[in-house]
Formats: structure tokens, sequence, C-alpha cells
């Protein structure tokens, strides 16, 4: 007799495809999403002044170059750091510090509890979008396992379902060898279990120590794989783009963006019909052209962001075909213009639903 245990759950593969599911939320726009990614450079390289910087900008919702950042409490694990040599810093940053901006100097260990200290800070600031551990080092088990990767895996696991289950980013702060490699990702410190633990690895590279301009490379499950030219600047102590500004990357997706325009202008709040007929509907209205296949292919993958955005959705088929059935919740004033002011909600059920409707954050 077979136990419920022994079963596999799975998902056939059309309701998986036509199932509106909760996409990862950026924290800083097309660069960290919600999860577990590390920083690596060479020490003395600058990796505290980008990391301090970064800190201030989503703590403040500032951009971080061009690309745009969720705003919440920040926590800053600066584990190598006096708070005097902290504050030396943020005078040379800035004029004004956020109080949504924590520090902390001290803290314990993987295996000593340091779960516990960011669950109970979470606990007090439920708004927490982002921290940072500088460095990984510094909370590392002192483990004596024969196998390198299981320990470095083993490691981060317990920080990966911290961010999952609080729909946070932690970034790890590390070291990288002194070997060259032609691949910089490949020369973190460490066995590969660290760089497959992570959803993201970021690697600041200067060509010479002496030298201002530095490259940071960035590779990562949910994110394409980039190098951004960095120039640093002695008189701000900040990293800046060396090759300028470009548009700003918004963290929602810009069909969402268009489709939440289109209702917001519009005399009727609802819609049901298939995705040709709702990229009429826009077109008639501003003049943008969506495809009808994009139209719904961007709606499922960002059906979270969607749906904070004050929609109810539901995707479904009938004889004639698939339809959408979008109607606006309310009249749109409580909406945060495109800013996520509390974490979405996430069914642990794996069983789908084409036509049950999401519910707005």
């Amino acid at each position: 007799m077979l136990r419920e245990n022994d079963l596999l759950k799975t998902i056939d593969g059309e309701t998986l495809l036509n199932s509106p599911l909760n996409s990862p939320e950026f924290i800083i726009s097309h660069l960290i999403p919600q999860g577990i990614h590390l920083l690596g450079g060479s020490p003395k390289i600058g990796k505290s002044w980008l990391v301090l910087w970064m800190c201030l900008q989503i703590a403040n919702g500032e951009p971080i170059w061009n690309y745009e950042t969720r705003r919440g409490t920040v926590l800053y694990l600066a584990l190598e750091d006096s708070f005097e040599r902290l504050q030396s810093r943020l005078l040379e940053i800035t004029d004004e510090a956020p109080n949504n901006l924590h520090f902390a100097i001290l803290s314990k260990s993987i295996d000593d509890g340091l779960n516990r200290q960011i669950e109970n800070f979470i606990d007090e600031h439920p708004d927490t979008v982002f921290i940072a551990i500088d460095t990984l080092q510094r909370i590392r088990n002192n483990d004596t396992k024969s196998n390198p990767y299981a320990s470095d895996y083993d490691d981060l696991t317990f920080l990966k379902e911290i961010a999952n289950k609080n729909h946070i980013a932690i970034l790890l702060v590390h070291h990288l060898r002194k070997q060259r490699d032609d691949d910089p990702l490949n020369m973190l410190s460490g066995s590969i279990g660290l760089s497959g633990a992570v959803d993201t690895v970021f690697v600041l590279s200067r060509p010479k120590r002496t030298d201002n301009l530095a490259t940071l490379y960035c590779s990562g499950r949910d994110i394409e794989t980039i190098e951004i030219p960095l120039e640093f600047s002695e008189k701000s102590f900040i990293w800046s783009k060396h090759n300028g500004e470009e548009a700003t990357v918004k963290t929602l997706d810009e069909v969402v963006v268009t489709v939440d325009n289109y209702f917001s202008s519009a005399v009727e709040k609802s819609f049901k019909g298939t995705a040709t007929e709702l990229a009429e509907l826009i077109k008639e209205s501003d003049g943008t052209e969506i495809t009808p296949p994009i139209l719904s292919k961007r709606l499922l993958k960002f059906h979270s962001q969607f749906c904070s955005l004050g929609y109810s959705c539901e995707f479904g088929r009938t004889n004639q075909g698939r339809f959408i059935k979008i109607e606006r919740l309310g009249d749109g004033s409580d909406i945060s213009d495109g800013k996520y002011d509390t974490k979405p909600s996430v069914n642990p059920s794996v069983t789908l639903s084409r036509k049950e409707p999401c519910q707005p954050t």
C-alpha cells in the first residue's frame, strides 16, 4: 500500500505554463531579487564602501546607478568595522542617514544563533527588505567536515530559508582567491558550494589596486549576466557608473505598467476577453503596441507585481480559446505608485488553479 509521502506531487505542463505564480520581487531592479547573494572582491578593494552606499540608497528608496530600488528597512552587519569607522564613512558619503538603516558590529555565528538574531530583527522591523553581512567569514561555522562543498553549501542554507520566508534579500560579502582566473566568478574563496547555494554572484574586480576603475561582474538565476563598469571617487567615496547614467531600470515590468496605465485612465475598470482584444484596447487608448503573446506571458510571469497594484487577474480557457479576466479593486487611491510597501503573499501549495484570482498585497 502506497503512503501519501511516497507519491510525487506533480503539475502538468499546460497547467504550469498557464498558472499565475509569484515572480521574484526585486530589491534592486534587475540586479538583486529576494534571496541570497554573494559579493566577492579582493581585500581593501572598496567592497565595504559599495555595500554601505547600497544600504543607504535602499533605505532611502533612491536608485543604485540607473536601477530603481524598493524602499524599506535595511540591516548592515559590519562585522569587521567599529561604529567610529562606520560614522566616518557615512559622513563622507551623506549629510543625512535615515532611521530605517540599522547597523551592528557584533553578531552570533551561523551555528550559534545568528538565525534567531535575524528573525528577531525582522519581527521588530516587518518592513525589512535588505540585509548585508560583511563579511561571510565572520559568521562561518568552524566546520571540520571532509567535504568542503557540503560545508559551504550548508552554511548558507539557513540564510536562504530566512530570505525566502521573509521575501528579503541578503547580501554576503566575501573575499577572492589570490590566483587569477579568466572567469572572475571562479575566483571566489572556498568551494563551488558557495556560488551554488546563492541566487546571484557579484565580483568587484580592479585591474590595479591604484586604479579607480573597476568592473562589477553579475551572474545569477533571475538576472541577466552583465558587466557594469564602475569608477570610485576619492572625493565622494561612491562607486558610480563609468560610462554615465542610462535610462532608469524600473522594478515593475514595463507591460505591467502599461496595463495599469490603461485601466487607470479607462472608464471600465474590468475586462474579460482575449489577449488580442486587450492589446487592441490599449493601442486605441494611448497608441502603445503590445503583441498578444507578450501581453499574456508578461501578465502571467509578473502576476504578483500586477496584483500588488490593486488588481485581481484570472486566466482561463473556454471552447473558444483562452481568456484573461481583470478587475481593478477599489479606486486605486491607496496603491503605492509602483513601490512595494508590503511583502507579497506566497501560497506554499503545489496545487495551482488557472481560475483562482490573485490577492493584492
